[in-house]
């Protein structure tokens, strides 16, 4: 057996499994600060695989069916840390603001931090990198729109009651899911054309010779309905995993005094992890295509799924969500979406526009560190 090719296929599972095994066991051992970093690194590590066994089972069932597995895949990871956060408000009512944050943070992290790093790591390897400017064009639309009703239930709060802003915000979540159907629709059976592209950036080294596709790699080797059982039963580890990081880690995040904006930038990052790698890879090959579907789709999603799940179950378990954001959050949620409509508008990316990006949520990142 070659051990390294075993690690090179499989260090997501052995890292996430192991990690979620040893937090399970400092968890009933009481151990909170160990349980909450081993399962963090299980819910990161185990997402990767989310990511590849769902893109494997997407390659099976085609379009449509394709990309809606891959966006559920994605979306559940989120929600399910997520909830399992916003259940502490029980104890912690303060969690609230943190799943709030960790909404607005992900989509953050999505457009700044992931489509910065690929476009920076992409214009450094080549002149410049191309896209098709009618998925800019579409998602810029769809973002602009969608920030828009974030901001009504805001809008309510500061000349209305609570109340109010609790009403608006079940009618937003209605209006977005609705939203996110017609989207699917445009994007998967109308208008496909508008999110493929098939030319190059102009290179400036000898472009990567294609990867040859893993034949070993098991979950290439399974039967459909086993990878759907396989995808649940990882979805479920995950589950586990976001209980005792959400269970340990809100009284841990309360003592040291971490803001609830940097705990959101946190949980962002742990969910954006597996999107993270799979843009870089796609910057450094010259597919700037995927990394504009991969930013501005999982934005897209984050917003138009994810709100929606949360307002409902936060209505099952009992537990008041308005979506009121602070002028931080819709400050940056704002100049985000218009940097990346100057970022991608002419169809071209370059390293100083992955540099912007990055600099801009660098900026945020230090408000939200040092902010109550």
């Amino acid at each position: 057996m070659d051990l390294g090719k075993v690690w090179e296929n499989y260090w997501d599972i052995l890292v996430g499994g192991g990690a979620l095994l040893l937090g399970i066991v400092a968890h009933l051992s009481g151990i909170s600060l160990l349980s909450t970093i081993l399962s963090a690194v299980a819910i990161g590590t185990l997402a990767v695989t989310v990511s590849e066994v769902a893109e494997i089972l997407s390659e099976h069932f085609k379009e449509p069916y394709g990309s809606l597995i891959l966006t559920f895949s994605a979306v559940a990871v989120e929600i399910i840390i997520l909830f399992m956060i916003l259940l502490e408000a029980r104890e912690h009512p303060q969690v609230v603001n943190s799943v709030r944050n960790g909404i607005i943070s992900t989509v953050l992290v999505d457009l700044n931090v992931l489509l910065g790093l690929a476009v920076l790591i992409g214009g450094l390897n080549y002149s410049e990198q191309e896209h098709n400017e009618d998925t800019s064009e579409s998602y810029t639309t769809i973002l602009f729109v969608a920030s828009a009703m974030l901001l009504v239930p805001t809008t309510l709060s500061i000349t209305s009651s609570m109340d109010a802003s609790l009403k608006a915000t079940l009618i937003i979540g209605g209006l977005l899911l609705f939203y996110y159907l017609v989207i699917f629709r445009f994007q998967t059976k109308t208008h496909i054309h508008f999110f493929r592209f098939t030319k190059k950036g102009r290179s400036r080294r000898p472009r990567p010779q294609p990867e040859e596709e893993q034949k070993d790699y098991i979950f290439d080797r399974l039967p459909p309905w086993v990878n759907g059982v396989v995808l649940v039963g990882l979805l479920g580890a995950i589950s586990i995993a976001s209980e005792i990081f959400s269970n340990d880690g809100v009284p841990i995040f309360k003592e040291i005094g971490m803001s609830e904006g940097l705990l959101g930038l946190f949980i962002a990052f742990i969910t954006v992890a597996p999107e993270l790698f799979t843009a870089i890879r796609a910057a450094k090959n010259d597919e700037m295509q995927r990394v504009v579907n991969i930013a501005m789709g999982a934005s897209t999603v984050s917003i138009m799924l994810t709100v929606p799940a949360i307002i409902l179950l936060s209505l099952i378990v009992g537990i008041e969500f308005p979506l009121v954001f602070n002028p931080l959050q819709v400050g940056a949620l704002l100049l985000t979406v218009i940097l990346v409509w100057k970022t991608t508008e002419d169809g071209e990316t370059n390293y100083l526009e992955g540099v912007s990006h990055l600099i801009l949520f660098l900026s945020y990142a230090v408000v939200a560190t040092y902010s109550g």
